[in-house]
């Protein structure tokens, strides 16, 4: 094979490797059909807010995954029987649990999700505190030694 058949044996590669790479991108999308608009945008606020419970991090409307898919049919299902956001979300919770949610609920099982990132906040300033508290006694109560008592410290320090 000379240098051209190389080269052009490369370049088809190349184009048949991106082909198939740029082919798993036209995942198949979801067409739900509603009765009016007030149903699609609430489908749409549902499958942004709830997570994909097999994906990593990622929304049902952002997940190509199986039971994304399931579970958008789902949601198009309740919807189009007239249920509430309310009772989506809790069909969804009661299966799911609170990961199901990127905002958990609050719950007595969830408070320190909620409100532990302030108490540790709180914490550490009074920890911040403590410490320059402590800085500042010592320094104040350092001792400032005068010529001739800092000439007999070097002199038994050995200086």
């Amino acid at each position: 094979m000379n240098s051209r058949q190389l080269h052009t044996f490369f370049l088809m590669l190349i184009s048949i490797f991106l082909l198939v790479i740029q082919s798993s991108t036209f995942a198949q999308v979801d067409t739900f059909e509603f009765e009016n608009n007030e149903q699609q945008s609430r489908f749409r606020q549902l499958s942004d807010e709830l997570r994909c419970p097999m994906c990593q991090n990622t929304n049902l409307s952002g997940s190509t995954g199986g039971v994304a898919e399931d579970l958008r049919r789902e949601i198009h299902r309740m919807i189009l029987e007239g249920m509430s956001n309310e009772e989506i979300e809790q069909f969804m919770f009661e299966r799911y649990g609170d990961f199901i949610f990127y905002r958990p609920r609050l719950r007595a099982e969830t408070v320190l999700l909620w409100f532990g990132p302030i108490i540790f906040l709180i914490l550490g300033g009074f920890v911040a505190y403590g410490i320059f508290r402590r800085a500042n006694l010592i320094a104040k109560t350092a001792v400032v030694l005068n010529d001739e008592q800092e000439a007999k410290l070097n002199e038994l320090v050995g200086k």
